[in-house]
Parts: C-alpha cells; sequence; structure tokens
C-alpha cells in the first residue's frame, strides 16, 4: 500500500497538503521547510518543480519558481538534495511541475529517480489524459508512482469519472478555474464539492487553489477529505527570517 492509501485509510478527514516550491527562499532550503511542514502538522508536502511557464500557477508562485531557478535549482540538484530525504520524512511526498523539464531530464529516468529517493506521486498538470493513457502512465505506474490528476467545476462528468478511474492517490479538485492564489466564492464551491460527493468518487478529493486559512481549510474540508494550501504558505516564507517559525505560526493558524 502506497504512503497516501495508508495516510487516507488512517484520516480521511482534514488531510491538509502544502505546496512548496524546491530551491526556496533558498537553493537549500528545501529539506528544511519539508521537515518544518512535517513537524508542524502538515499531512502531504506537495514540492513544486520550479518551471518558467508555470500554466497553473499564480503570481505568488511563479515568483517563488523565478527565485529557486535564479539561486540554481534543477531537477538533477533537486534529486541531489532528496537522496537523504527518507531519513527524516515520513509522510508522502509529491511532486508537482510541468511536462517540458521531465521530458528534458528523460521522462523513465525522472520516474526511476523519483522512486529511488522516496517520492510518493506527481502532479503534471499539462499532461494531457491520452498521452498518460497510451505513453506515460505504464512507466509511472511500474515505478509506484501515484498519479493525480486534477478536475475543475467545468470538467463533464464522464470525463470526471475518466480521471478519477486513472488517478491513485488522490483526485486535485481545482476549487474553480483561475490560477493559484486568487480569491474564491466559497458558497459556489460549495455547490460544487457536493456534487463530487454525491458522485461517490473512488478517490479522495483534496481542494486547492483559494485555500489560504482555516476559514477556507473549514470550508471546503466539509464536503472534502482535506485542501491543499500553496500560495499562502509561499507568502508566508517570502517574509520569513524563520522558516520553522513562519511554518509554526502558519500552520497553526490554519490547523487550530
Amino acid at each position: 500500500m502506497s504512503r497516501l492509501s495508508e495516510l487516507f485509510e488512517k484520516q480521511s478527514k482534514r488531510v491538509l497538503n502544502v505546496y512548496c516550491t524546491a530551491g526556496f527562499p533558498k537553493l537549500n532550503s528545501t529539506l528544511e521547510v519539508m521537515g518544518s511542514l512535517q513537524s508542524n502538522g502538515a499531512n502531504i508536502i506537495e514540492l513544486g518543480m520550479p518551471y518558467s511557464d508555470p500554466l497553473a500557477d499564480g503570481e505568488v508562485i511563479q515568483s517563488s519558481g523565478n527565485v529557486a531557478l535564479a539561486n540554481g535549482m534543477t531537477i538533477d540538484t533537486l534529486f541531489e538534495q532528496l537522496a537523504t530525504m527518507r531519513n527524516s520524512i515520513h509522510i508522502p511526498v509529491v511532486l508537482m511541475g510541468y511536462m517540458n523539464p521531465i521530458l528534458q531530464y528523460g521522462f523513465e529516468a525522472f520516474c526511476k529517480k523519483a522512486k529511488e529517493v522516496g517520492v510518493d506521486g506527481l502532479i503534471l498538470p499539462d499532461l494531457p489524459l491520452f498521452e498518460f493513457e497510451h505513453l506515460y502512465g505504464k512507466t509511472i505506474k511500474e515505478n509506484g508512482l501515484d498519479f493525480v490528476f486534477l478536475v475543475t467545476p467545468e470538467t463533464p462528468e464522464e470525463r470526471l469519472r475518466k480521471l478519477d478511474s486513472l488517478s491513485t492517490g488522490f483526485l486535485y479538485a481545482v476549487s474553480s478555474s483561475a490560477t493559484t492564489g486568487k480569491d474564491k466564492d466559497f458558497s459556489k464551491v460549495a455547490v460544487y464539492l457536493q456534487r463530487l460527493q454525491a458522485m461517490k468518487l473512488k478517490n479522495p478529493v483534496l481542494v486547492g487553489f483559494g485555500i489560504k486559512d482555516k476559514e477556507t481549510f473549514d470550508a471546503v474540508a466539509a464536503y472534502s477529505n482535506g485542501a491543499i494550501i500553496g500560495s499562502a504558505y509561499i507568502n508566508a516564507l517570502s517574509k520569513s527570517v524563520s522558516i520553522e517559525e513562519t511554518t509554526s505560526q502558519f500552520l497553526k493558524s490554519v490547523l487550530s
């Protein structure tokens, strides 16, 4: 059983997945940030691989990616940093990124290395369904990696059920069709999440985009298995002097 499956078997509600950008705020901050997230209550770490043209990311995460790239973060460097990850990080770790740099690295080599260092799954928003089914899904599965598809309020039911059938780990429910970090009308989001609930999907559902504090976390956790927070945490880190102190205060404010 994968770490993600084990997590959701033990805890089906109020699961908190926190996004952080590899190599931010400093090149060697990655493991320190991950350790702080784990020790302060995050259930899953979604580790962003910075890319110069991220389609789904809002201004805050784009900015952190630009800083990380300027710091010298590459996929090679990231795997070097993660080589000892499982000595201290015991919660699930999912890599989030885009296909271009992974294809340049070599897709099969990337999946093998991800497995080797102890990564649990992948979120690749620009990997199309057809290519997943016919080109890349087999390699992902052979390397024991979960793959998380994104769905939106506009995703037709037939396609949504198809994405759910192919996803493993969890399903990423985008709260609205916008980039990360934007404020959302959570009364509309609730209607969408209730529709997902009624569909009795195979996968647990985590909600992302616009979740930033206790109020928004509670709002979506009422109708799902939990939430993904990214921009709000990155924003806090960008103003931080102490990673540990900032992470502790931020997660306490969300989970209290």
